[in-house]
């Protein structure tokens, strides 16, 4: 049936932008550690967490706070397990409704490792890690984004690094596939291959 209006279609990106309010608890973030990770449900709540957090202000010091925002209010329905080489530098939900988180450990002159890992996702809580990626130092840049995305093949992770504008660092985007039930021995039974698309 031919459109009866030579109107677009509204996209809901070109909607002006809204004010979202600072949780209290964000008082307490650490400079150039603040939020550094910044996902979208698919209902629309959005889910981030701190580069650093300090711990002394609030919980255990085994876990980092996931806060959510959702109908215009703040929580912290989930935390992240804590390791000390590791900081969430990204996330993503995926399309199979898991909570993906990019973390980085910064070795000095040594350069940056990676790894992945996502989370299976209820309203109250986060599952196991499942760990699906992990880099030596200097295998890849700083890679700080990461989008998860599915084509005819299954799902794959897109990251990208951030050169710092520095002379020293490049700019990559890195391209992984996961293969499910793969045999592997990792326990989500689940592992990345990367894909030849690594760009300098």
């Amino acid at each position: 049936m031919a459109p009866t209006s030579t109107e677009p279609a509204t996209d809901p990106g070109d909607q002006p932008a809204v004010v979202v309010p600072r949780a209290p608890a964000f008082r307490a973030l650490k400079r150039n550690a603040g939020l550094e990770a910044l996902a979208v449900t698919p209902s629309g709540d959005l889910l981030t967490m701190p580069e650093d957090w300090r711990e002394e202000d609030q919980g255990d010091g085994s876990s980092f706070p996931v806060w959510r925002f959702r109908n215009g209010a703040w929580s912290t329905p989930y935390r992240l397990p804590r390791d000390p080489r590791w900081a969430p530098v990204g996330a993503d939900v995926g399309p199979d409704g898991k909570l993906y988180v990019l973390e980085r450990d910064f070795r000095g002159l040594m350069g940056f490792a990676s790894r992945g890992r996502r989370y299976a996702m209820t309203d109250e809580a986060l599952g196991q890690p499942e760990p699906l990626i992990q880099s030596v130092p200097m295998q890849y840049d700083n890679l700080e984004g990461i989008a998860v995305w599915a084509d005819a093949q299954g799902i794959r992770i897109t990251l990208i690094s951030d050169d710092n504008f520095l002379f020293v660092q490049r700019n990559e985007l890195v391209e992984f596939r996961i293969r499910e039930g793969s045999g592997s021995s990792l326990p989500a039974a689940a592992f990345a291959a990367p894909l030849p698309s690594a760009l300098d």
